[in-house]
């Protein structure tokens, strides 16, 4: 009976325990994923805070505030995970607490790289007003205004929420997901618009940025050829993060499309968009930024042995990035 009744649950040709061992076992691959993403970034937010010059630099600061919004939305989103599979349920009303925190961290990340790719336009194509422009207190108040533009739709969502919902609503327990906060149809239209409008607008930005930087490396002399070329391959890196990541924005439209067909098939997508467009461009941002740049490298390594390694030059200011 057991048996019988897990295939009608699940929509599957595969035993109750068969089908157990597999959902524990990609629970321990995805758990050793997040173990590594975890301390590679952990690791390079302590090389960042060591070292002053790091401390100074308009890049490094948007590259550890990029490290900092990953790592604490791969523990929120790896919390879920675990809740999901573990068929744990919360509250609502911190089930929206925790959605809200994810989702600003979710469109954090996003948006720093925008601003990241901004900084290399300046650098580029503004050199004689780079060091004016790119400031450490003005780097300071571009995180205050990223964040301030990720919370917009975490506004909304949760005065959607509440607006449209009894004060017996907050004492249901529920699996904490947006598609079970967002049950009418509107809302879930109007979460979707929002973020192909944050898409849009970060998408544009980044075109922007490449466009121009572009065609400073047309007009550049041999001497700057070099440093532009590295402008326009960090800008492509940081579009292909940054669209890995945004595609999980119509993921749940997706998801949800899926599910009211085949449970099975739901399931099986979920995993592999978990891995892919989430995990993956968490891990992207280190791999791709942090590992391209040989004094960050450098110091990282020194740390990565504990100290063992004695081979690494210091950091002195000023210093030439290599990103």
């Amino acid at each position: 009976m057991a048996k019988n009744s897990t295939q009608s649950a699940l929509g599957m040709n595969i035993p109750a325990v068969q089908y157990l061992r597999l959902l524990n076992a990609r629970v321990l691959v995805v758990q050793a994923l997040v173990c590594i993403f975890l301390y590679v970034n952990c690791l390079m937010i302590f090389t960042f805070f060591k070292k002053e010059a790091f401390r100074n630099n308009v890049r490094y600061i948007l590259f550890a505030h990029t490290l900092f919004c990953d790592t604490l939305f791969l523990i929120i989103s790896d919390a879920l995970l675990l809740m999901s599979f573990s068929g744990t349920t919360v509250p609502v009303g911190l089930c929206m607490v925790i959605y809200a925190i994810s989702g600003l961290l979710n469109f954090a990340t996003p948006l720093t790289l925008t601003a990241m790719c901004l900084e290399r336009y300046v650098a580029i194509c503004m050199p004689l007003r780079h060091a004016e422009i790119s400031t450490r207190r003005r780097a300071i108040y571009c995180i205050f205004v990223i964040h301030a533009v990720s919370s917009i739709q975490q506004f909304i969502i949760f005065f959607m929420v509440v607006s449209s919902s009894p004060l017996s609503l907050y004492s249901i327990y529920l699996y904490c997901s947006v598609e079970n906060l967002l049950v009418v149809k509107w809302q879930q239209n109007v979460r979707s618009a929002m973020s192909q409008l944050y898409f849009l607008a970060m998408s544009v930005t980044i075109a922007f940025t490449y466009i121009k930087i572009m065609a400073a490396a047309r007009a550049a002399s041999s001497d700057n050829q070099t440093s532009t070329a590295k402008g326009l391959r960090t800008v492509l890196l940081h579009a292909f993060q940054m669209t890995l990541g945004l595609i999980m924005l119509w993921l749940p439209l997706i998801e949800m499309a899926v599910m009211e067909v085949n449970l099975h098939a739901f399931i099986e997508l979920r995993y592999f968009d978990y891995i892919t467009f989430i995990l993956a461009p968490r891990c992207l941002c280190p791999l791709v930024y942090g590992l391209r740049d040989k004094q960050f490298v450098l110091v990282l390594k020194y740390y990565f042995l504990y100290a063992f390694y004695k081979k690494v030059a210091p950091v002195k200011k000023p210093f030439k990035s290599r990103i």
